[in-house]
């Protein structure tokens, strides 16, 4: 028996219900992948594992090994929750994240890059937060699985520029005479430069603006492109 117990620390990326007082869990696993788990009586008043097992919640685990669905038997938070859940903002983009992780993981498939992705995401969420944290995270979402946007010569003739639209199904930026997809302002180029040249933090600290708001869907338009579906997220909470 004991050999199918394993520890492991995770994000839980969404829940639902199960029977009367059982949650299954969906977690983003550090060494494991993605997994589902049932978490027994969860649901009680008197629940043992309290609310640790709550989306965006981050824990360390005891699971055992299930046929379809693992169990989880010891559930310990790694950080509090609770700035995450200080106001609207900050829930709304930590469910972003979650979706968006939830749509580019694979049951059972390690993933340790994207669970260090998620947990930096959502603690930069908790400790500063700003309106370029979620579109930074989908940029290099796509960056780590491989469909990084040009955006240093057109992507179609590979001349220098001035590059003025975007499009995800060419692969990144355009000059005037390619330009197909969406426009793109020079100063919203140069932000997912940084974005995606090593200067997150500088990117990080633009205020919000029209540029911010213009590369922010740029990269929502980006990912759900990828995944080819829309995200209940963004369409849920969009407001331009």
């Amino acid at each position: 028996m004991a050999s199918h117990l394993y520890r492991d620390t995770a994000v839980v990326l969404r829940t639902y219900k199960l029977g009367e007082a059982d949650r299954i869990v969906v977690l983003l696993t550090e060494h494991h992948g993605k997994v589902r788990a049932v978490a027994k009586g969860v649901r009680k008043t008197m629940s043992r594992f309290g609310g640790r097992l709550e989306p965006m919640s981050h824990v360390r685990l005891l699971l055992a090994q299930g046929r379809e669905l693992d169990i989880v038997s010891q559930a310990e938070a790694v950080e509090s929750l609770a700035p995450m859940v200080v106001d609207l903002d900050h829930l709304t983009s930590g469910i972003a994240v979650l979706e968006a992780a939830d749509q580019m993981s694979l049951d059972r498939e390690p993933n340790p890059q994207l669970y260090r992705m998620v947990v930096g995401a959502l603690r930069t969420i908790g400790e500063r937060g700003g309106s370029l944290v979620v579109p930074a995270f989908f940029w290099k979402l796509l960056a780590a699985e491989g469909v990084r946007p040009e955006l240093n010569v057109c992507v179609r003739c590979g001349e220098p520029g001035p590059l003025i639209a975007f499009d995800m199904d060419q692969g990144g930026a355009l000059c005037r005479t390619c330009r197909t997809g969406a426009p793109l302002s020079e100063p919203a180029l140069e932000l997912m430069r940084m974005i995606l040249g090593g200067r997150l933090n500088d990117a990080l600290d633009t205020p919000q603006s029209r540029t911010t708001h213009e590369v922010a869907t740029h990269a929502t338009r980006a990912l759900e492109h990828h995944i080819e579906r829309r995200l209940r997220t963004v369409a849920m909470f969009e407001t331009h």
